[in-house]
């Protein structure tokens, strides 16, 4: 099961979470649908090449990453969308576009949206398309140590 690293984690450093199981689901806002929490709740991870190097950035899923935000905030020459080939072997037990908002588990950079940082809970995929966390927001910035920046927008619907 895709969640064990991530639970055994969470366990070893005695953070309580939740597990959520849903219908499979693709896209942050069908996961809000089906496990009934509203968007700007679910923890979006979206994985990016920041100057050729894979880096993970965390937002509410009713955001988009603004690359230029990006760029400018980490001082980077070159700040992209990474395609899944660059990164679906990153993310052992993972499922593809799944992966759970803890870049530290996998040697790989963290920046969090400064919008998500007023929440008190966040929910985030647990490593596949039918189960989620959620958990107090501190306590994931504790374990993951995440560099908190500005580089999203919300989407208009």
């Amino acid at each position: 099961m895709p969640a064990t690293r991530l639970k055994e984690y969470l366990n070893l450093n005695k953070v309580k979470y939740l597990t959520i199981t849903h219908s499979p689901a693709y896209t942050a806002q069908e996961i809000a649908a089906y496990s009934h929490i509203k968007g700007r709740k679910i923890a979006k991870t979206v994985i990016v090449k920041v100057d050729g190097r894979l880096a993970m950035t965390v937002l509410p899923a009713t955001y988009k990453v603004d690359f230029t935000l990006l760029k400018d905030a980490l001082g980077a020459e070159r700040v992209r969308l990474a395609n899944e080939q660059e990164f679906k072997d990153a993310f052992p037990g993972c499922e593809v576009g799944a992966m759970p908002p803890f870049g530290n588990l996998y040697g790989i950079d963290t920046f969090v949206a400064a919008s998500l940082v007023d929440d008190e809970e966040i929910a985030f995929n647990a490593g596949t398309h039918i189960e989620l966390i959620k958990m107090n927001y501190l306590d994931y910035e504790s374990l993951v140590k995440p560099k908190i920046i500005r580089f999203s927008s919300k989407v208009l619907v």
